[in-house]
């Protein structure tokens, strides 16, 4: 993987194909594009906040955009601050998360609110290392939040920006698997020199990637550097890599622990055992369900038999 920086000149990728693209000469048509079509998303509003950014990209993780919103709205509504939220019991912000799945999310953003209000007066930080010490926050989150929160220059990686980047600039149609040392130095490449214009590059490659760059059915016609693209003008190349599978839920542990949970989340009071047998006939895998559920503290077990959600 090639790095480049905004004052490189275009390489090469073989002395007969396609020249990688500058940093340069990707800013200015992508942020412009940016400007265009950007969706008008709560969370990218002024009003949001740094807190409304962070719940946003809890919530964004591994979920589509048009689940999120109507469960962000309500928990804003309830929580606008991360002391209201670190106030109450960590399983009401289980039950309040509601369909999104991979519920540990919502531990993890109650968490980080508890330590948000003891750690700092209950306003999320904006030095990118206090948000990196926040319980649940790992290297993308603090980068996000960091950018689009406080408009700093972060290298933001999201599945989106790097499957621009892996095309644009690589030449390949998917990156790896998971984010390797040469993207981030890649990505760092890619910045922007000033902070505004670096925070504005990040949410607009992410955006690219979501709308026009996307994982299947991707509209070259209508990206703003398709005639720089090095994947595109390769003639776009199959990818080479493992098979990428599609998740599956039909049967799976994850069903199962999403049944348990929506008993208990629709429960005012501790449910018996006999209420959680009901949702699934066979009872090896409900059971390894309901411990997996339990370890992760999303379920709490009480000595009279019954369950509840966590209530510390």
């Amino acid at each position: 993987m090639t790095a480049m920086t905004s004052s490189s000149p275009q390489t090469p990728r073989s002395p007969q194909g396609p020249q990688t693209p500058t940093a340069d000469s990707l800013h200015t048509p992508v942020i412009g594009w940016f400007e265009q079509h950007a969706r008008d998303l709560p969370w990218r509003r002024p009003e949001a906040g740094a807190w409304g950014v962070m719940v946003s990209e809890f919530m964004l993780q591994q979920t589509p955009v048009s689940r999120v919103l109507p469960v962000y709205e309500q928990w804003l509504a309830r929580w606008p601050r991360p002391a209201d939220l670190a106030s109450e019991a960590p399983g009401e912000a289980v039950r309040a998360w509601g369909r999104l799945g991979y519920p540990r999310r919502a531990l993890r953003l109650h968490g980080a609110a508890q330590a948000i209000t003891e750690r700092h007066g209950g306003d999320v930080p904006s030095e990118h290392a206090q948000l990196l010490a926040l319980p649940g926050i790992g290297e993308y989150t603090a980068a996000a939040v960091a950018s689009f929160a406080y408009g700093q220059r972060h290298a933001v990686l999201d599945t989106n920006v790097r499957r621009v980047f892996a095309r644009a600039a690589n030449g390949i149609q998917y990156p790896p698997n998971a984010t390797t040392a040469a993207e981030r130095k890649l990505a760092r490449a890619l910045l922007p020199e000033t902070d505004e214009r670096a925070a504005k590059w990040a949410a607009a490659t992410m955006e690219l990637g979501a709308l026009v760059c996307t994982a299947r059915n991707e509209s070259c016609e209508r990206c703003p550097i398709s005639a720089q693209c090095a994947w595109r003008l390769a003639g776009k190349p199959a990818h080479e890599g493992p098979p990428r599978k599609g998740q599956t839920y039909a049967g799976t542990d994850r069903q199962v622990r999403g049944r348990l949970l929506a008993v208990l989340r629709d429960a005012l009071a501790p449910v018996p055992q006999a209420a959680l047998d009901a949702v699934w006939d066979e009872p090896v895998q409900r059971a390894r369900a309901l411990d997996g559920l339990v370890a992760d503290g999303l379920v709490e077990p009480l000595a009279d038999g019954r369950y509840r959600l966590p209530l510390a």
